[in-house]
């Protein structure tokens, strides 16, 4: 039977609760790979921790956003972390797409499209004219045309992204109740990989609190 994919996000910047989560998390029911923010790969131990973490579906958040050479630059800075995945902002431009990906190697670049934190009232501020779906559906392909591997968007707009990109989808914004937190576009587990997301990344509700529950009861609404 296919394992449902979750990228836990190891949110924190004591390496000590990082262990916790990875400890904790390891189960035979799903497939696990740990997500790791700025806040971690910024702290003082944290690239040290990864360079020494083995074994593991390993996701570097860097979300690179500058001009190409920047961002190629900073995929090669990592190489030796071994990440299995890292992500680009796709508002980076389709030259910075290719030359990240160029220089990628066996690394998978994930391409992210709007944050689900904002919602169409966010981007008008920003001075976005189009709605979210729009801007997104034009992001994935940007990404297809770069060929990148995986992107990342609300579980929202998987079904819209699925029509353009027929590669990995991962989704953040994934919630088991009503509480949102600071994000806006939001989905429970079962309605994401029922709109054909990929992979889910979870962060507060499992990794806050009594993780080992909050694993079972993430298990538990995906039956």
């Amino acid at each position: 039977m296919k394992k449902n994919k979750v990228f836990i996000a190891c949110d924190s910047n004591n390496i000590n609760k990082v262990k916790e989560i990875i400890r904790k998390t390891e189960n035979s029911k799903l497939k696990v790979g740990y997500k790791f923010g700025l806040e971690f790969l910024n702290s003082k131990k944290g690239r040290e921790y990864i360079s020494k973490l083995n074994n593991k579906i390993i996701f570097g958040d860097y979300k690179f956003a500058d001009i190409p050479n920047t961002c190629a630059s900073a995929v090669k800075a990592v190489k030796d972390l071994n990440f299995n995945y890292l992500t680009i902002h796709i508002s980076s431009g389709l030259k910075a797409l290719k030359a990240v990906k160029k220089v990628s190697g066996k690394t998978k670049i994930i391409g992210v499209t709007i944050l689900t934190s904002l919602d169409n009232k966010s981007l008008k501020e920003i001075g976005y004219n189009k709605k979210i779906e729009k801007i997104v559906i034009e992001q994935a392909k940007l990404a297809n045309r770069a060929k990148l591997d995986a992107i990342v968007c609300s579980p929202k707009e998987v079904h819209l992204v699925k029509k353009v990109f027929k590669k990995e989808i991962i989704t953040p914004g994934i919630r088991l109740n009503s509480n949102q937190d600071d994000q806006k576009r939001t989905l429970t587990p079962k309605q994401a990989y029922k709109n054909g997301s990929d992979w889910l990344v979870i962060g507060r509700p499992i990794t806050k609190g009594n993780i080992k529950k909050n694993l079972q009861n993430l298990i538990y609404h995906l039956k």
